[in-house]
């Protein structure tokens, strides 16, 4: 996920957090992790989107991952400086 948001977005701050183990047990969880994310991003080709717009652009880039594994991803648009 970093990698395609790294040449999508060119971001100057870019985190993916794996939140998968807060997770385990409940709907969707996978016994092998990675279906619970966290990404904290800055990047000008966000700036000047509306909030929702923001996170479409970020899960179009993460479809694929989306569809297959990723059950759910919380996005956190940072201000860039």
């Amino acid at each position: 996920m970093a990698e395609k948001l790294e040449q999508a977005l060119s971001p100057s701050l870019l985190e993916v957090i794996d939140e998968s183990h807060h997770h385990a047990g409940h709907s969707g969880s996978r016994p092998d992790g990675e279906s619970h994310f966290r990404i904290r991003i800055a990047a000008p080709a966000l700036a000047g989107l509306s909030r929702v717009n923001q996170h479409r652009k970020v899960n179009e880039i993460l479809a694929e991952e989306l569809r297959e594994r990723v059950h759910a991803l919380a996005i956190e648009i940072e201000k860039t400086s």
